[in-house]
């Protein structure tokens, strides 16, 4: 059996990883452990997973790390299908 991952294991910055462990979460689900990694190397994914799976963490939390607050440059784009996903 194979060994969960946990976000202290991804190399994000110590004050996201506190966001994350205040909100509950230590473990990484199967579409965050895969997608995150590639993700904070610079890759683009597409990631496919049931419903409650943490597809939104997968993307969210390596696309948070990699913000520079100092920047006023666009970043990021988040496309969602409908408004209320959004």
């Amino acid at each position: 059996m194979e060994e969960r991952k946990k976000f202290s294991d991804f190399s994000i910055s110590e004050d996201l990883l506190k966001a994350v462990r205040d909100m509950g979460f230590e473990e990484a689900t199967p579409i965050q452990a895969m997608g995150i990694p590639l993700i904070l190397e610079g890759l683009d994914i597409t990631g496919q997973a049931q419903t409650g799976t943490g597809k939104t963490a997968a993307f969210g939390v390596p696309l948070i790390d990699m913000i520079d607050a100092g920047s006023r440059e666009v970043q990021a784009l988040v496309l969602a299908p409908t408004r209320e996903l959004a």
